[in-house]
């Protein structure tokens, strides 16, 4: 199998390189295409997942399908067959890995929501007992199902690390009324989302929405429901109290946080089980979510 890495296509302008994503202009719409690339610690790392980029973006559009009703999308097409003649000569690198999609004017603002406490989240509140300007119940334990679904906010930094912010600064920023919109949106696709999981044998212990402005229309855009954008854990092997098992890269944070490398300097090599192991991962976590079994 083909990994990808870099993608450069004749006579179009690139108008981003993101950690994973790669984003083409042409007639007023975007080509993406999702790399086989892997960050961590806002870090891209030297090794390529095999399978990752198609395993993304073919999550990201079968959730976009499902929660169309909920809010529209940025979608426009994702079958290589129905791309524009010009593209039919990179069929090999786009198949499987890309979309054409509307432009959006991003907010730039990371909605994550919640509805486990866990990373960040669990360590902001073993210290305050809140996680942004939200006041939660005491005694809760590392990983432990919230009481009711939190909408907690970042900042999306174009390089290095997005910076949690209150709704209450969300809302100086962009406004009350599209904050409250986008709180709203954003718990709702979670909810919806969830209870489609939770009967698939996946917990979605959070994740993050982006939202922009097509024409004068809030949609959703980037990636939805990924393991690139959430965290997944077995259901059946779920215990309030300890770390989960997941489908996400958290298996690669844990491998990395478990060597010398000191998340400052270029990032190591990734072994090759670990590879192997990052990349079955994320098939699992495919084949649970769509209830298919994964095909090229």
């Amino acid at each position: 199998m083909k990994l990808i890495g870099n993608v450069e296509i004749e006579n179009l302008e690139k108008l981003r390189s993101g950690k994973v994503r790669e984003m083409f202009s042409f007639d007023g719409k975007i080509l993406i295409v999702t790399t086989d690339r892997i960050s961590a610690f806002d870090f891209i790392l030297p090794s390529l997942i095999p399978l990752k980029g198609i395993i993304l973006n073919k999550i990201s559009v079968f959730w976009f399908n499902y929660l169309k009703d909920v809010i529209d999308n940025h979608l426009i097409e994702s079958d290589i067959n129905k791309f524009p003649a010009f593209l039919k000569k990179y069929k090999d690198t786009l198949s499987g890995r890309s979309v054409i999609v509307k432009k959006v004017n991003i907010y730039p603002i990371e909605c994550v929501v919640r509805g486990y406490i866990t990373g960040s989240g669990w360590e902001e509140y073993k210290k305050t007992g809140m996680i942004g300007d939200l006041k939660l119940p005491p005694n809760l334990s590392k990983c432990d199902r919230l009481p009711e679904v939190i909408f907690t906010p970042t900042t999306k930094e174009v390089s290095g690390h997005d910076m949690a912010i209150t709704i209450n600064k969300a809302k100086r920023i962009f406004g009350d009324r599209t904050v409250d919109f986008l709180k709203e949106k954003s718990i709702e696709l979670y909810l919806k989302a969830s209870e489609y999981a939770m009967r698939q044998g996946i917990i979605i212990a959070d994740t993050k929405f982006e939202f922009g402005v097509s024409g004068d229309e809030i949609i959703i855009a980037d990636e939805v429901l990924t393991p690139d954008s959430s965290r997944f854990w077995p259901l059946d092997e779920y215990e309030a109290g300890r770390d989960q098992k997941s489908f996400d890269k958290q298996y690669v944070r844990d491998y990395l946080l478990g060597t010398d490398w000191d998340r400052n300097s270029a990032p190591p090599e990734l072994p090759s089980d670990v590879i192997e192991k990052t990349s079955e991962r994320y098939i699992a976590a495919y084949e649970k979510i769509v209830g298919e079994k994964f095909k090229v």
